[in-house]
Order: structure tokens, then sequence, then C-alpha cells
């Protein structure tokens, strides 16, 4: 189990233990703001020997002032969207080794409904010329969706037994929101019952990707309410998708494989991940 927050963490502990009647639930602390705390969380992960059969990319932020992360990045940009993309490359050869035909491991990742007002500036990608809470947001999750369905392409054209797909939670209510608005949350607090989905009910989509036998061997989906639909179009962009992940890659130090899987030259191995080495941390 990952999560950003330490305080955050063992209510998430005891929580999933209630769910688990069989085996045990372990506490792993990652900072997803942080690009050291996740290599140092995939190394403690791979001492476990563990298979990997679902990787559900769910942590992030909303709305909040501008401020950066530890390895200088915009926050909205560097947590919910870069933490994930180096922590699915360091753990993909956990998951390929762990996939196998019938039974294909699953990379879950949660964007918002917001990504559809998201524009992706390639030239200003850390927000820095001007500053919008709510447009990075939305950019950060537009980056998901590209990423994603990047992902699939890769896995796919090397034969591998993992899919990539990405789901809209609906508009959930929870502390995302304590940044928004005055007025939005006076709403939230009169009518979200009404509005809102309770986080049980926003998790459904998230679940229903990750263990559904509708979706074995099925990737590169956008869905919501547990149903596949259109995400932005410019998502389907194969140019601006790739073009991301070589800045993305840029950006964090993983080794940009995207020539050679897509000519053919890199093979799928399982004891070889997307990233850089873990040695030193």
């Amino acid at each position: 189990m990952e999560v950003v927050s330490p305080a955050g963490g063992q209510p998430c502990k005891w929580s999933a233990m209630e769910v688990v009647s069989h085996g045990g639930v372990e506490f792993l602390y990652c900072d997803l703001a942080s690009l050291r705390s996740i290599r140092q969380f995939v190394r403690k992960f791979k001492e476990k020997n563990l298979p990997l059969h679902v990787l559900v990319n769910n942590a992030g932020v909303m709305m909040v002032p501008q401020s950066k992360t530890v390895d200088g990045f915009e926050e909205h940009f560097g947590l919910n969207y870069l933490g994930h993309f180096v922590l699915t490359n360091l753990l993909l050869d956990t998951l390929n080794a762990s996939g196998r035909p019938g039974r294909n491991a699953r990379v879950v990742t949660v964007s918002s409904a917001t990504h559809y007002v998201g524009e992706l500036d390639m030239d200003d990608l850390q927000s820095s010329g001007s500053y919008s809470a709510h447009g990075a947001y939305a950019q950060s999750k537009l980056a998901l969706v590209l990423f994603s369905y990047h992902l699939q392409g890769l896995l796919a054209a090397q034969g591998s037994h993992v899919t990539a797909n990405v789901v809209d939670p609906g508009v959930v209510s929870t502390d995302l929101y304590k940044h928004v608005f005055w007025g939005t949350r006076l709403v939230m607090k009169v009518f979200g019952w009404w509005f809102f989905k309770t986080p049980d009910e926003g998790a459904w989509t998230s679940v229903y990707a990750a263990v559904t036998p509708e979706l074995e061997g099925v990737g590169g989906r956008y869905l919501y309410n547990e149903k596949e639909t259109k995400s932005l179009a410019v998502t389907y962009d194969l140019g601006l998708q790739e073009q991301l992940w070589a800045r993305s890659c840029q950006m964090t130090g993983i080794v940009d494989v995207t020539r050679d899987v897509f000519s053919g030259s890199l093979p799928l191995r399982e004891d070889v991940s997307l990233g850089p080495p873990l040695a030193g941390l």
C-alpha cells in the first residue's frame, strides 16, 4: 500500500484491514511529491519479492496555491502526474513479471472530468508564466490520460501481459476541495449529499477497472461510472502522447524507450524496467 501523507497512512491501513479477511496489510510510506521517496518506496517494495497484479495511481492535490515539490516541479504537475509517471515506470518490471495470459496485471490511473477543459502547454508545463490553480490541476489530469494511453501503446507493442486504463471517479466529496472557492465549499456542505458521490462511490470505477473480467487483456480505455467513454479528443494524438512522455523522461531521469519499443528492437524482458537502476538509494 502506498500513500502520500503519513497522517493518512494508518487510517488507510486499518480501513483496508477491515475488508481483508485473509492475509495481511502492510503500510509502506511513499511521498509522490519526492522522486527520492518514490525510489526508496520501490526499492523497499522490491526487496519483499512480492508480485504486483494491480497498481492504482490515485494520489493528488487540487487547486492548491502556487508551490513547488522538493524537486522543483509545480505541485499539481509534479505530484499528480510526474510522481505517478515515475512510480509506474519503476514498477513495470514487477508488473510484467506478475502478469500472465488470462490474468494480466493492471495499471489503473485516476484522472478527472476536469481534463476535458485542460490544456497542455509543452512550453510551460510548470505553469510558471501565468499560474492558475484550476488550469494547473486540469493540465495534470490531462497529462495522466495521455500518459496512460502511451503506456498502453508501449505495453501492447512488447506483447506485455500488463494493461493500462484511466478512470474518472466523478465528483466526490473529499478533502480535495478544501482549496476551492468558499462558495463551492458552501454548496458542497448544503447540497453535497445530492450532487456529490461518497468516497466509496467514487472508488467504484477504480475497483471495476482493477478487477472486472470484462477488462481482462483490455487497455487504453477511459472509464466513467464503470463504462467506457471518450476522453478529450487531443488525448488520442499519438504525437502529443509521445512528446509528453519524452519530456517527462527528461524531467525525471527515466529512460525513454519509445523508439526502441515501437521499432521492435526492444523485446519484452521481465527482469528489466523502463526506468534507471535503483542503486545508491
